[in-house]
């Protein structure tokens, strides 16, 4: 690695870690936000694309088609990598592409592939393709290899993440889902290292901001050169660091707007504890919000009326005819932030 390439990677390590301490004690609900949105940010760098209220209305069990219930599955496998971050081996590694796709593909979990993949050409050969991952009786040796890299504590945190990504990505050891496993691992990995401890910073936002010199840096890494890709998670932290306080400003906004919106409620109001759930759950139903805030159905209903004409949320329907409550205004910062991510531009 060149000194100054990991000089600037220590520093946006630095930058995370002080994200993670100034909004991981914050009075938002930012760690779910936040898990959602890398969540989203890691799966359209697929092509797999959804809105905020598709995603929410799906973590209710109101959808279960299109992209967002594989945004959601990516929520869970995100979930199972931070979880096993601290004993992240092959058996974790597989327990979080489990997470990923074991709902719609079953047949794909337990194990690393069992045959010869390649990426780009066409699918009956590997002629013309992109490129051609190891053979798949290489891959165990490949992966306990990359695995005790893993284990290593003598490379700065986010220079190891990045390198130990781009060979995941190389080995590719899984027969579908290995770009959203290898960032979840990724985000395993900062966790691991104590660069966060409580929230999880979008880095895969800032991926997908340059997706084409994400991909570029994965091939200079196959072709034996290491900065680009140190240099492209380097500055997918920065701009992760500044979409976050971007995201966490508007929803502080939108906080304090509803704080004057719900003037001469009592401050312990059912009312006022649902739309602070409606900040982390931007699309509501009776069913969560008894499971979340114990309240009565009756009790229930009464926030709902008191929020809708006071303009915080609006009723709605359900693709499975259900009744809902929406926080549009909520559901509009979420869905700029994933257009910030996805636009090119100076930021």
């Amino acid at each position: 690695m060149s000194s100054a390439v990991t000089a600037e990677a220590v520093e946006a390590a630095a930058l995370l870690t002080r994200f993670d301490a100034e909004f991981g004690l914050s009075v938002l609900p930012f760690a779910s936000i936040l898990l959602r949105s890398e969540s989203a940010s890691s799966s359209q760098i697929e092509n797999l694309t959804s809105g905020a209220r598709a995603i929410a209305e799906t973590e209710l069990g109101e959808r279960d088609t299109g992209n967002a219930p594989l945004i959601v599955r990516n929520v869970h496998a995100m979930q199972a990598a931070l979880e096993l971050s601290d004993a992240l081996d092959g058996s974790g590694i597989i327990a979080t592409h489990a997470a990923l796709v074991e709902d719609h593909a079953p047949e794909l979990t337990g194990g690393y592939r069992r045959e010869q993949v390649w990426i780009g050409g066409s699918g009956v050969s590997p002629h013309g393709a992109a490129f051609v991952p190891p053979h798949h009786e290489r891959v165990p040796a490949a992966m306990a290899d990359l695995v005790a890299f893993t284990g290593r504590w003598d490379i700065p945190a986010l220079l190891h993440a990045a390198i130990a990504h781009a060979q995941f990505e190389t080995i590719h050891p899984i027969p579908d889902g290995n770009g959203r496993t290898g960032r979840a691992i990724v985000q395993a990995m900062l966790r691991r290292s104590r660069t966060t401890a409580t929230v999880v910073v979008p880095v895969s936002a800032g991926l997908l901001h340059d997706v084409d010199g994400y991909y570029d840096a994965l091939t200079a890494y196959r072709a034996g050169d290491l900065d680009p890709i140190v240099r492209a998670f380097t500055e997918a932290a920065g701009f992760a660091v500044r979409a976050g306080r971007d995201l966490a400003a508007a929803i502080d906004e939108l906080r304090s707007r509803w704080e004057e919106m719900l003037t001469g409620l009592r401050s312990d109001s059912s009312a006022r504890r649902v739309a602070a759930l409606a900040l982390e759950q931007p699309v509501l139903n009776v069913a969560v919000v008894e499971a979340r805030l114990g309240l009565s159905a009756p009790g229930t209903y009464r926030a709902f009326e008191a929020l809708v004409d006071r303009g915080v949320l609006r009723p709605a329907n359900s693709r499975k005819r259900n009744r809902l409550w929406i926080a549009d205004d909520m559901i509009q910062a979420l869905d700029a932030f994933a257009d910030r991510a996805a636009r090119r531009s100076s930021f």
